[in-house]
C-alpha cells in the first residue's frame, strides 16, 4: 500500500491523473465458475473504482456502469466484472475471433511491470475467449502471438436479460475467470506470494447499435463504416490505446 500512495502523491504533484490500484485477497477456498458472485469470498472484497472513459476525466462519465473484484489463490487470479447493459449482444463463437467486434470485457497483465511479455484476454456475451501474447506493444513493433493459449482458463458468463432480442430492456452480464498463475509466468518465475505487484489493466469495448431486421447491429456512417466505439477502462490510459502498459494500473496480492 504504501507503494500505491507514494505513486498518488507522485502524480497529484505532476498534475497528472495516478494509475489505479487493487489489493487482491487470498482465498483459502476455490471459486466456482460460473459467471455469478454467490461465494462468500467474493462477498468479502471491494468493488473496484466504476470504469471510465479510456482518455481519463477529460470525457464523461460513462452511462454504463462496470466495476470488478479480484481473489487469488495459490493456483488462480480469480477475475469477476458486472457489465450493466440494456441492449445484450453478442456475435462472435470462434475462439480467438477478434472479440472485441462485440461489446466485449479484456484484461490486461504484465506481471513482472516492465512493459515487454504481457498478456491480453477478450470475451464477449456469448463467452468466446481471445487469448494473445505481446513480446512488446505494438507500437514498438510488437505483433500479437494469437497461437498462445492461456492453458487452463476457466470462464463463464451469466446474463440477466434476453441476448440478441431487441425491444426489451435486459440489465446487463457478468464475467467469471479463473486465470492459472503459471499460464503467465515464464520458466524460472517464482510463485506469486503476498506482496507482490502487478501491472494490469481492465477495459469494456461498447458499440452504438441500431437495430436492422429485427436484429442489432453496430450504428454506422453515410459510407457504412462503424461507428467508433466507446473504450472504457478501469484504470484510464490519457490515449484511446490499451497497448502503453506503462499506463496500467497496479495489483497487489495481500493475505
Amino acid at each position: 500500500m504504501r507503494l500505491f500512495l507514494l505513486l498518488g502523491l507522485l502524480a497529484a504533484q505532476l498534475g497528472v491523473s495516478a494509475q489505479r490500484h487493487y489489493v487482491c485477497h487470498y482465498t483459502p477456498r476455490p471459486v466456482a465458475i460460473d459467471g455469478l458472485a454467490n461465494e462468500e469470498a467474493w462477498q468479502q472484497v471491494p468493488w473496484t473504482e466504476d470504469f471510465v472513459d479510456i482518455l481519463g476525466d477529460s470525457l464523461p462519465k460513462p452511462p454504463l456502469r462496470t466495476r470488478m473484484k479480484l481473489l487469488w489463490d495459490s493456483t488462480y487470479l480469480y477475475i469477476y466484472a458486472e457489465l450493466e447493459e440494456p441492449n445484450l449482444w453478442g456475435t462472435l463463437t470462434q475462439h480467438d475471433a477478434v472479440i472485441y467486434h462485440d461489446n466485449d470485457f479484456e484484461a490486461f497483465i504484465d506481471p513482472d511491470g516492465d512493459g515487454l511479455n504481457y498478456f491480453e484476454l477478450e470475451i464477449n456475451s456469448l463467452g468466446t475467449e481471445m487469448d494473445l501474447f505481446l513480446f512488446k506493444p505494438y507500437r514498438l513493433g510488437g505483433k500479437p502471438l494469437l497461437s498462445w493459449d492461456a492453458q487452463g482458463l476457466r470462464s463463464a458468463v451469466h446474463t440477466t436479460g434476453t441476448l440478441n432480442h431487441p425491444g426489451d430492456v435486459d440489465k446487463g452480464w457478468s464475467v467469471e475467470m479463473a486465470l492459472p498463475l503459471k499460464s503467465v509466468l515464464f520458466w524460472g518465475d517464482k510463485p506469486v506470494k503476498a506482496g507482490d505487484s502487478w501491472r494490469i489493466n481492465f477495459s469494456r469495448v461498447e458499440w452504438d447499435l441500431d437495430v436492422h431486421g429485427g436484429q442489432y447491429a453496430p450504428v454506422t456512417d453515410a459510407d457504412g463504416k462503424r461507428k467508433p466505439e466507446h473504450n472504457w477502462v478501469w484504470s484510464p490510459q490519457g490515449a484511446i490505446n490499451m497497448h502503453i502498459p506503462e499506463k496500467w494500473g497496479y495489483l497487489q496480492f495481500a493475505q
